[in-house]
């Protein structure tokens, strides 16, 4: 089934998927997750109300109850699914993609991630081979609003930030149900009402046509930050106050700032593998040592939660927290943001001066190929990059990552598109457009096509 992904399940409503997969999905997720109850949130896409219907279905005729929370973000899900002791949930959500898309992302005991890997495919074999026997007892669904529990658990990251001047883009999805009780009047907001026709801009804010709206916002208004969430509210994004895209992963060395505060916060913070090697150089001088793990919430909460981490991030834009139970909080990211740039204001200093402060590489960005034989010309671009200049790390657990003195790139098979990506960084633009054309003359006999 083409829904089911590495890390959830996700596809066009109708068409990868329709709502009889997502009765048996409900069906069978209560004995693979050995649980007797099951939480539920939901976005505002348009087919998110039936799919929660079929999916309640599912699980009541399994013999399980059914927690509705309603409308939320997933944030949320995650948050209520380790603090209530829940060991199955479910977020009716297809997070940042077209409007047509729905899809739900699971979550087991202590709101670890279920990825193909890990219940998913188990999951898909149920779905497809196993006879639908409905109990005599079914379960129940019983309403279970926490949205003012979860408003009083963001209070503690409440600070006073005045003397800033905010922009932020709800991408008319969820976190427009939680921005103003968390941020107050002080921020101009924009698109915040939910409508899951998302007619103002698509909720991806890692596609920067998708900001352009945010980014002319805070140059008319001549603020000092610009906000954007994407659809289901776990990611976040920031623009600084010359309208510029922040790279998501450079925030990740930002936000030592805050924790560098904490003084009984643990050392270790996480990285994935395509973080600019600028966030591992600034947060060592800040005597904190970083992790660098695979892509993806599978993989960066269970990584987090086993090193005890202090927080993580991802070059996607999500963020991890300890004290959100190893999950990743856009609310949570976006509060410590604005704290820090409220405190650097405060000393004159711009949020364009703190990037540039980071940033000492000259970066790619993404850059996607077809191929067919992925392993192979990664394989091709390991051996002759590393015959021509010896490395200084090379770490090999998801795609390669290959380091030198003053460049370094990752080549990595996405998990979710059938691409092979390239991200390379180097001291200086010269360098990097050197080193960029060496790897895509190796690629070039592998390629079937390439775009930015």
């Amino acid at each position: 089934m083409g829904a089911f992904k590495a890390y959830d399940f996700r596809g066009i409503f109708g068409k990868d998927f329709d709502l009889e997969t997502i009765y048996k999905f409900g069906f069978f997720l209560p004995s693979l997750l050995n649980s007797k109850k099951v939480l539920i949130g939901r976005d505002m896409r348009l087919t998110s109300d039936e799919m929660f219907d079929a999916l309640a279905k599912g699980i009541t005729d399994a013999g399980c109850d059914v927690y509705n929370m309603g409308l939320s973000t997933t944030p949320m899900v995650y948050y209520f699914t380790a603090k209530h002791k829940f060991d199955a949930s479910v977020m009716i959500t297809a997070s940042h993609n077209p409007k047509e898309y729905n899809g739900l992302k699971v979550s087991k005991t202590d709101a670890l991630p279920v990825g193909f890997d890990n219940g998913l495919g188990e999951l898909e074999q149920k779905i497809l081979n196993q006879e639908i026997v409905i109990t005599k007892n079914k379960g129940k669904i019983f309403d279970y609003p926490l949205k003012q529990e979860y408003l009083d658990f963001q209070k503690k990251y409440h600070y006073n930030t005045d003397n800033l001047k905010v922009v932020i883009d709800c991408s008319n999805g969820m976190a427009s149900i939680l921005v103003k009780d968390i941020f107050g009047d002080n921020p101009i907001y924009i698109y915040d009402n939910l409508d899951g026709n998302f007619p103002n801009h698509e909720a991806n804010p890692l596609d920067l046509k998708n900001v352009r709206d945010l980014q002319k916002k805070v140059l008319d208004t001549k603020s000092d930050i610009g906000i954007i969430f994407d659809g289901d509210a776990d990611r976040v994004m920031f623009v600084d106050e010359n309208g510029s895209f922040i790279p998501p992963d450079l925030m990740i060395a930002v936000f030592g700032h805050y924790f560098a505060e904490e003084k009984n916060a643990p050392g270790l913070i996480l990285q994935d593998i395509r973080t600019s090697k600028s966030v591992e150089e600034y947060l060592n001088s800040m005597n904190r040592e970083v992790y660098i793990w695979r892509v993806g919430r599978a993989y960066a909460a269970m990584k987090l939660r086993e090193i005890d981490g202090a927080y993580g991030g991802e070059y996607a834009g999500h963020y991890y927290f300890r004290d959100f139970f190893y999950s990743d909080s856009a609310m949570i990211a976006a509060q410590i943001a604005l704290h820090i740039f409220s405190d650097i204001k405060k000393r004159g200093i711009t949020v364009s001066q703190l990037i540039a402060d980071i940033k000492r590489y000259a970066n790619s960005g993404e850059i996607n190929f077809t191929i067919n034989e992925k392993q192979a010309a990664m394989e091709a671009v390991k051996n002759k990059t590393t015959s021509y200049e010896k490395p200084t790390r090379i770490l090999d657990f998801d795609g390669y990552r290959i380091e030198f003195q003053d460049w370094w790139f990752n080549i990595r098979p996405s998990n979710t598109e059938p691409y092979l990506r390239l991200l390379m960084e180097a001291k200086n633009e010269e360098m990097l457009a050197l080193k960029r054309s060496l790897i895509e003359d190796i690629l070039a006999p592998f390629i079937v096509n390439s775009l930015k």
